[in-house]
């Protein structure tokens, strides 16, 4: 693979995986979204199909890592040149920026409609019910904002030990799945079955593990669209939850570094 073609695959890959996986996000979250209050499974879902369609998309012209976390594990087990890896970083960082700007431009109207609802973000008229009240408490929350969750991640209970724990797990269980069945016949990225087998694996982590932090799995999957959310003149959008945007990233990366000494250790 050329530089180019790693730069471009991933970053095109990512977007992809971004648009989709936020959108099914933002479908599920906004005011005036047909699909609002859909639910944890439509999310799980539409996440796996998200990396099935970047997948099949990119895998050709760049292996499809889609994740930093991936690209590093594929370091580790010497499937991926170190030299490559800022190549791929860079592209994935790019793509989940693109992919974030893109699900707010396909949702503006509703984006509007939400932040501008005192249901939402509290003042007059948000005392009138219990259900507008609860409503409310998620803006005056410093740390995130209202639809924060629409773009990264964050956890239901705030336990930074057990959130890191919990992405490192799933990371792990993500990246065994594209070690052992995953691979290319050159082992340097997602090969065509390879890309099924990893957005089915997507969705039953998202089913089993996606509860306690929203599964990140991906530092790129959750930074980017953080600086997406942070830079966007979205009204009332409240904070980015910085505090917590360490453990997505640090998450990942650790569980990269030990699903490649497991595989390596134990299944190679």
């Amino acid at each position: 693979m050329t530089s180019s073609q790693i730069l471009i695959g991933e970053t095109v890959g990512t977007a992809l995986l971004i648009l989709l996986g936020g959108g099914v996000c933002a479908a599920v979250t906004l005011k005036a979204s047909k699909a609002r209050n859909a639910g944890w499974l439509a999310i799980a879902f539409g996440w796996g199909l998200a990396v099935m369609v970047a997948v099949y998309a990119t895998g050709p012209v760049s292996g499809a890592h889609l994740n930093p976390a991936v690209t590093l594990a594929l370091a580790l087990d010497g499937g991926t040149s170190w030299a490559d890896l800022p190549l791929y970083w860079a592209g994935q960082m790019a793509g989940a920026m693109i992919g974030a700007a893109l699900v707010w431009v396909a949702y503006y109207g509703q984006f509007q409609a939400h932040l501008t609802d005192h249901e939402i973000i509290g003042g007059p008229g948000a005392q009138k019910t219990p259900t507008a009240t609860d409503k409310a408490v998620e803006a005056r929350e410093p740390a995130a904002g209202p639809v924060l969750g629409v773009f990264s991640t964050g956890p239901e209970i705030r336990r930074p030990l057990q959130n890191l724990l919990t992405e490192v797990i799933g990371t792990v269980v993500l990246l065994l799945g594209v070690l052992t069945q995953g691979l290319n016949a050159e082992g340097d990225g997602l090969g065509p079955l390879g890309g099924l087998i990893t957005a089915l694996l997507v969705v039953s982590i998202g089913l089993s593990l996606g509860g306690p932090t929203g599964y990140a799995i991906n530092p790129a999957r959750d930074l980017g669209p953080r600086l997406v959310h942070a830079l966007l003149p979205l009204p009332n959008k409240g904070g980015s939850d910085w505090g917590y945007a360490w453990v997505p990233v640090a998450g990942p990366l650790i569980g990269a570094v030990v699903a490649a000494g497991l595989y390596r250790a134990l299944l190679a």
